[in-house]
């Protein structure tokens, strides 16, 4: 395989913005390497936000619109990006925004038009990765697995911490993910009690106790003995998590909201054979938590560059679009539950 420059889009549901990583693959004796040489985060202007954050609620020729619309900004974003770069990407791969995503009716949707996309960056784009996959009677996620197994298969674990944890690791001779627990949703939810966005480092979390009585709750619901694949979405801590969060000093409520993802995690990694365990997303970055982390597992906790914690997504989205454009596999069913794997993807080329 020839070098290959891609640039990897990423929108999460947190509509902080969207994420670029321009990436350079090449495969050295069957084992594929990569390099981030730049990757930035794009803040969505205040009408985007509230756009995205009400599009469920659109009619079917609105949202096909704001579809158009929103391609073309991820198109010029990406133009602009690679313009700052000086280069000219083999393909643009994007994940898009997802709007619904409900696999158990065989059905999901992310936004940001393909063709529109292609013509606004003028780049060969690839975009629409789950459609296939929940044809097939798949998840549809989740998605970057496949890139923990060729990029980052040195780890025993992969663990990302956003607003829920979830782990990858190999088992068997295949590849198994799933959602372990809440994680940033609630800790960040008790820290804007404080009037702070989150709780730095878990600085809070430290000062604070632990209350047995709540832990012992918050570890009780039958989710956490479910075996994979599962998943795990707001309604999970809105419906079953928030209301327990009352009636003690913020402090010993994130102390003990902390100790219960560590447990979790601890349990969640206690069959796999010691090794390595990398720790990326918002997470990574809270020593406390992480520390809290090392002490329930065995394995040696890795925290890699600031560019593979905060833009790994974005990285696999390209790596998605590389195995794409190769006919190989992309989606894999061990992970989704789909009927067979996948090479998923829509392929777009510009018409000007």
């Amino acid at each position: 395989m020839s070098e290959t420059l891609a640039i990897g889009l990423m929108s999460g549901s947190s509509l902080d913005g969207v994420d670029l990583a321009l990436v350079r693959f090449d495969n050295r004796n069957g084992k594929y390497v990569f390099q981030i040489i730049d990757a930035d985060t794009i803040p969505y202007p205040e009408k985007w936000k509230k756009c995205l954050s009400e599009a469920f609620l659109h009619q079917p020729e609105e949202l096909h619109d704001t579809s158009i619309a929103l391609g073309r900004f991820y198109g010029e974003l990406v133009a602009d990006f690679a313009k700052k770069n000086h280069v000219h990407p083999d393909f643009v791969a994007s994940h898009g925004h997802t709007i619904f995503h409900k696999p158990e009716q065989h059905f999901t949707l992310q936004i940001g038009d393909g063709q529109a996309m292609a013509d606004a960056c003028k780049f060969k784009t690839i975009n629409d990765f789950r459609s296939e996959d929940v044809d097939k009677g798949g998840q549809g996620a989740p998605l970057v697995p496949i890139g923990d197994k060729l990029l980052f298969g040195d780890y025993e674990a992969c663990l990302n911490i956003g607003g829920i944890a979830n782990v990858s690791y190999e088992e068997r001779g295949k590849r198994i993910a799933y959602d372990i627990c809440i994680a940033n949703q609630a800790l960040n939810h008790l820290a804007q009690r404080e009037g702070l966005e989150y709780d730095r480092d878990g600085h809070l979390a430290c000062g604070g106790h632990i209350d047995e009585a709540l832990l012992s709750q918050l570890n009780a619901d039958s989710f956490f003995t479910q075996p994979a694949p599962k998943s795990l979405g707001r309604e999970f801590f809105e419906s079953k998590q928030k209301d327990l969060l009352n009636g003690h000093p913020t402090a010993d409520l994130l102390c003990t909201f902390t100790e219960h993802i560590a447990q979790q995690i601890g349990m969640a990694l206690s069959g796999l054979p010691k090794g390595k365990l990398l720790i990326t997303g918002g997470g990574a970055w809270n020593a406390f938590l992480v520390e809290r982390i090392q002490s329930h597992t065995r394995h040696e906790v890795v925290i890699p560059s600031k560019d593979i914690v905060n833009y790994k997504e974005a990285l696999i989205f390209a790596f998605l679009g590389l195995l794409k454009t190769e006919g190989k596999t992309n989606v894999l069913s061990s992970v989704t539950g789909a009927a067979s794997d996948s090479s998923s993807g829509v392929v777009w080329t510009p018409h000007f």
